[in-house]
């Protein structure tokens, strides 16, 4: 059971999962209410999460729904699962929404800091079946299993920049943006070790298409309904646009080294 087939894919989720920390490094780098920075960081944030979406997530979950039930009905069914993602994450916020009502802080730096937690929940929900998919694929080949942690890996780091950045500027403090984005990233190699311990024998891509496509919905919900409404709310237009289209970017280059 303990032997370097079954070790190695799991250290190897473990470097991608923790390469999201990365992203937090940001915050010693910027100044503490730099309204360009935050602008850079939601909309690059934005523009990571929805190439994400559609070139990575949607089209996994197409894949593996169709070759079940079928192309029309794979693809019917991945659209419902986004959908249902959404809702999910539109139940998130509300939630979210509902207990700032009721806090007697009126800190207005409350929807930035709802824009990182709800992001981190989110990426959570995406590490989790990644750091899965990792030790799949590095268990059956694990040449296979190198080069999607390094893809893994280059895409995390601007995914941690999407938690810890709201998180630091709301809160001024790095520790919470460490640990949020920590929390985040440390769901992959969770996600490796239950498909070791439990899943092994019986995970398949029809579990992780629904599971990608539910992500979907919720990674397009955080982007079009949180991070690009903030980054536009300080008014440097030309830097959101720049900053979307290198986050747009910055996925895929990463599929470079997705062999």
């Amino acid at each position: 059971m303990f032997n370097l087939q079954s070790l190695l894919p799991i250290f190897l989720s473990l470097l991608a999962g923790l390469s999201t920390v990365i992203g937090a490094f940001i915050v010693f780098f910027s100044k503490s209410g730099n309204k360009k920075m935050i602008t850079f960081a939601l909309s690059f944030s934005a523009g990571v999460m929805i190439t994400l979406s559609f070139t990575d997530l949607l089209p996994t979950a197409e894949k593996a729904l169709s070759e079940h039930f079928g192309i029309f009905t794979g693809i019917m069914l991945s659209l419902l699962f986004l959908i249902i993602g959404v809702l999910i994450a539109m139940l998130i916020d509300l939630f979210l929404s509902s207990e700032k009502e009721y806090s007697s802080s009126k800190n207005q730096n409350n929807n930035l800091y709802k824009v990182g937690f709800v992001s981190m929940i989110a990426l959570m929900l995406h590490n989790f079946p990644e750091g899965i998919a990792t030790y799949i694929s590095g268990y059956q080949n694990i040449s296979l299993g190198i080069n999607l942690a390094i893809a893994i890996a280059l895409h995390n780091i601007p995914e941690g920049i999407a938690i810890a950045m709201p998180i630091y500027y709301s809160s001024k403090s790095k520790g919470k943006a460490f640990k949020y984005t920590f929390i985040s990233g440390i769901a992959e190699p969770i996600g490796a070790i239950f498909a070791f311990l439990f899943l092994k024998p019986y995970i398949n891509d029809l579990i992780l298409g629904v599971i990608f496509a539910l992500v979907t919905g919720i990674m397009l919900y955080i982007s079009f309904e949180e991070l690009i409404p903030e980054a536009r709310l300080y008014g440097y237009n030309k830097l959101y646009i720049f900053s979307l289209v290198l986050g747009i970017c910055i996925i895929p280059i990463s599929h470079i080294f997705q062999i």
